[in-house]
């Protein structure tokens, strides 16, 4: 095993183990709560969750997000998502793949991912520093062909990389090379954080940027700087790390400000969202697809049908969400009454 994928492998096995919950950062959505409407006027069977993302309809606004791990794990986590997303109509955005394009270990990452899953929205993914390397454009190009994915995202991880042993200390030019990759590619480029959230001066560089889906990425879900925190090689490493657990933009808070602030650009919101009501609250302050990665893990390991029931009972509870504010579409959701309070 590479030392890359040694890491990678390392990340699962801490977010299994849910040590990462040290952090003190709440995703936000405890903040809102809709007005119940007690008289729907529709039938729960009728609500209508389908959407469309970059031209592709979907059964229900979600987007599956993978976290790759060691090789053998994470072919089986790969296929069972994919395998799930066919079935129920979601979107699904894998998780790192420099990896299987700097190694032979592809992590389940090859064209067999398309095979299982045909019709889905497909999403490659590279890091923000690997973009702004000497071979970004021709990694980015390589990410998409051998997917056949729809589109691209990019991540962006600043804090991890600082705290990670060996990890990417230079982010200059790093805008740049994404606006390179938005015009040499194909396919539209999606820019996310990984946990910490994007501000709305970040947001406007990247939308002009040409841009085309921002993923907030809150704070509230997985602290990656706990992640690394629990993987450093000293104490000092260690205590740097664990004084950043609570660090970030909460996901609630991202959203909304970003679709205050640029109410033309689809959002993806994703950083600690439990179920469908927390799904249901994000659609409702700005998202157009809700997206969910730790979360559903430990259902990635065991089967596809494990990821099918887990993305069925979120769905059932986005449906109900809708019902109970009287909305018979997503549409109709985004103009349900939210009100904010204190958890």
């Amino acid at each position: 095993m590479t030392s890359l994928s040694q890491r990678k492998s390392d990340h699962l096995d801490i977010v299994l183990r849910n040590t990462a919950g040290v952090r003190k950062c709440t995703s936000g959505f405890e903040r809102w709560r809709f007005e119940h409407c007690a008289l729907p006027e529709l039938h729960l069977d009728e609500v209508d969750l389908s959407t469309s993302l970059f031209g592709r309809t979907l059964q229900a606004p979600l987007l599956i997000s993978s976290m790759t791990g060691g090789t053998q794990r994470a072919t089986l986590i790969n296929q069972n998502l994919a395998r799930a997303a066919q079935t129920l109509g979601l979107a699904m955005g894998v998780g790192s793949q420099r990896v299987a394009l700097e190694s032979p270990a592809t992590q389940g990452l090859t064209r067999s991912l398309r095979d299982a899953a045909p019709d889905i929205v497909l999403l490659a993914n590279l890091g923000a520093a690997q973009i702004a390397g000497p071979q970004g454009r021709d990694f980015a190009q390589r990410a998409v062909e051998t997917l056949a994915a729809d589109a691209l995202i990019i991540h962006l991880n600043p804090l991890q990389e600082a705290l990670q042993h060996g990890g990417d200390r230079n982010w200059c030019g790093v805008l740049n090379a994404i606006q390179q990759t938005v015009e040499a590619l194909p396919v539209p480029v999606v820019v996310k954080e990984v946990g910490n959230g994007l501000s709305v001066p970040v947001a406007r560089q990247l939308a002009e940027a040409g841009v085309a889906m921002l993923d907030v990425a809150g704070a509230g879900g997985t602290s990656w700087a706990a992640v690394e925190g629990e993987r450093a090689i000293s104490a000092h490493d260690r205590a740097v790390a664990m004084a950043f657990t609570d660090w970030g933009i909460p996901t609630a808070v991202a959203l909304k400000d970003l679709h205050q602030a640029l109410p033309e650009m689809p959002l993806i919101a994703s950083g600690g969202i439990a179920n469908g009501v927390e799904a249901a609250k994000a659609l409702c302050l700005g998202a157009s697809l809700v997206g969910q990665a730790a979360g559903v893990l430990q259902s990635a390991l065991i089967s596809s049908d494990a990821v099918i029931a887990h993305f069925e009972t979120m769905i059932a509870q986005l449906r109900v969400a809708c019902f109970c504010t009287g909305s018979d579409s997503l549409a109709a959701l985004r103009k349900a009454t939210l009100v904010a309070g204190t958890p």
